[in-house]
């Protein structure tokens, strides 16, 4: 059995892929990409830089990783997205963490720095946004009850690794307003199975409690107009849309009763 694996899952990243897998090669023992059906050039891409591409139908976020998890011959596996790159520092430290575990580390959290078109995120939930992505395989699951932003169930202990991965999160604003919109409809799925309906001050309240938790709390002022504009923004998605979500598949359902 291999000893650490990176695994990358992709669905059309050949504008991505290279870049992420150079900054994995040398460190880790094997590459492996998870692809979702890509119709650009993600696998042969992937192929010509060496790494294992296994193509499998995408249902959610969850599910995608828990099968990499399952099936990924190694003791230690390290998630990293397409638009993510790793740093010889970021190697080093994993290496040494890994070189001298003790016996009950199951999982290392690593911080990002975040780029959204263009600007370097200092606050806001964007710094410095960690993420479970180092697993001791048999010590690790995913949370299927969340399909996205997902959550890691561990064995044992998680350190928390100081060298951040850089994270190019969205070169261009239509592909920020997309990719949020794909995860207001996953947060309504959410909360409609949690059994949650929606209540007119919802669309006020919760708004404001996001907004307040991204530009206050978070202290997204540190980042100026960028930051005020991403509190809004993502108020907007997480605060109100997923509850218009849920009042218009009720307001659906409602119609199909006989």
């Amino acid at each position: 059995m291999q000893h650490l694996v990176a695994v990358i899952l992709t669905y059309n990243e050949a504008h991505n892929l290279c870049a992420c897998i150079d900054s994995l090669r040398g460190w880790v023992d094997r590459v492996v990409v998870w692809d979702s059906g890509s119709t650009d050039a993600t696998q042969q891409i992937a192929r010509q830089a060496g790494a294992t591409v296994v193509e499998r139908a995408f249902d959610n976020y969850s599910a995608q990783r828990q099968a990499a998890l399952d099936a990924t011959e190694a003791e230690w596996i390290f998630f990293v997205d397409a638009d993510e790159r790793a740093t010889p520092e970021l190697a080093r430290e994993i290496h040494q963490t890994l070189s001298t575990p003790t016996h009950s580390l199951a999982g290392g959290w690593v911080p990002r720095r975040n780029f959204i078109v263009g600007h370097e995120m200092r606050a806001g939930g964007f710094s410095p946004d960690y993420q479970l992505r180092l697993l001791r395989r048999n010590a690790a699951h995913y949370v299927q009850e969340r399909p996205v932003h997902e959550i890691v169930a561990l064995k044992g202990s998680a350190v928390y690794l100081q060298t951040p991965l850089i994270h190019f999160n969205y070169l261009s604003w239509p592909q920020f307003h997309h990719k949020q919109r794909l995860y207001a409809g996953y947060e309504a799925r959410i909360l409609a199975q949690q059994g949650i309906r929606p209540q007119p001050h919802n669309f006020v309240l919760q708004p404001l409690r996001e907004f307040w938790r991204r530009f206050v709390t978070l202290k997204g002022w540190r980042d100026g107009v960028q930051g005020l504009w991403l509190a809004a923004l993502l108020a907007w998605y997480y605060g109100f849309v997923p509850y218009l979500l849920l009042l218009r598949q009720e307001s659906t359902t409602s119609v199909r009763l006989p």
